[in-house]
């Protein structure tokens, strides 16, 4: 059963009201206020999905109110259009300004007002669902550090490392915010593998070894059945992050050019973070050490084109590791995920067409 979406109207004219509910009645479910402070207090109480909204109304004005709605965590993502007169003085800009999706003149005729009511909730959905997914997305990247012994900063980090290095090798920008949703997915697999092989004390036996390197081909499996763009995207660097640019890497001994250049940023910024990190089997190293290790290897282990852009882009990726340092040792990890999903749907909701 569909649910019929909520619209609150609001118009202190009883006759403007009416016209409205003849119009829309048959496909939503209606709400009614007769000035602002009526209509404030419904916005709170039901579950409204938009909102048509006069101007001029005795008290609080369309302005003062559609204000009010957006500085409330419960309302602010309530579309609000307004209402007006074909004789009225309307300043669209101070509208648009204070969080107005639309203006629509009461002499519309109801197929326009119903088509533009259509076409605002469709963006919703758009938004809502785009909201959920990369909820999911992050869901999945705690997933697969689950059973690691790390705090779990490691995903985040790497996820960080990855955007700024996609950013200084000239990514287009939503490309470069697809790759910090989908490095953070890279490990997923490890939900494969046993607890004592991933956090063992010491270097892995040749057959643990074949053990933790299926991680890459489980998480590829996993994330392809998520149907979509991104998580395709997300797909190929969870298979290609250990591959080699001399073709020695795993699974399937690419080499060069043929290794994705999402994964093979995601393998510098994998590494780095691996090397700058305390693990069962080692110390951490210093920056300088793994930087070191990083150009030493360019050209066999990584792209040495990349590496140069990494290199260059060493301030911000310090910046970034002194950011996220300061959030594992105040114990925010967890407490930060829903921050970070929601900068980053409000920030780029280009995304929403990927996902």
């Amino acid at each position: 059963m569909i649910t019929q979406k909520t619209i609150l109207l609001v118009d202190d004219e009883p006759v403007n009201l009416q016209f409205l509910r003849s119009a829309l009645e048959s496909d939503y479910d209606l709400k009614f206020a007769r000035n602002g402070e009526i209509a404030l207090k419904a916005a709170n109480d039901f579950k409204i999905d938009l909102i048509l909204m006069d101007i001029k109304m005795p008290g609080k004005d369309g302005y003062e109110v559609c204000k009010e709605l957006k500085n409330i965590p419960c309302t602010e993502d309530i579309p609000v259009i307004f209402l007006t007169s074909l004789t009225d003085e309307v300043n669209e800009a101070k509208g648009f300004d204070l969080g107005a999706v639309d203006y629509i003149h009461k002499q519309t005729s109801p197929r326009v007002i119903r088509k533009r009511i259509e076409t605002h909730l469709s963006l919703v959905r758009a938004r809502d669902l785009a909201r959920s997914q990369k909820a999911a997305i992050y869901m999945l990247g705690s997933a697969g550090n689950f059973n690691d012994s790390d705090t779990g900063a490691h995903i985040w980090r790497m996820a960080e490392y990855s955007k700024i290095l996609a950013e200084s090798a000239h990514w287009p920008e939503d490309q470069v915010e697809a790759i910090s949703l989908a490095a953070a997915m890279h490990d997923l697999g490890k939900l494969g593998v046993p607890e004592n092989i991933l956090a063992a004390p010491r270097q892995l036996t040749p057959v643990e070894r074949n053990i933790i390197e299926t991680h890459t081909l489980i998480g590829s499996s996993i994330l392809k059945k998520g149907n979509t763009g991104l998580f395709d995207f997300a797909a190929v660097i969870a298979r290609s992050h250990h591959e080699r640019w001399d073709g020695c890497g795993y699974p399937d001994g690419l080499k060069g050019d043929e290794i994705p250049e999402g994964a093979r940023i995601v393998a510098i910024a994998d590494v780095f973070d691996a090397l700058t990190m305390v693990r069962p089997y080692k110390k951490s190293w210093s920056v300088e050490r793994a930087t070191a290790y990083i150009k030493e290897n360019a050209g066999t282990h990584f792209d040495a084109r990349l590496v140069d852009c990494f290199i260059d882009a060493m301030p911000q990726i310090l910046k970034a590791k002194e950011k996220w340092a300061i959030k594992e040792n105040e114990g925010l990890i967890d407490n930060q995920l829903e921050k970070r999903i929601h900068t980053i749907v409000e920030e780029y909701p280009r995304l929403g067409d990927q996902l």
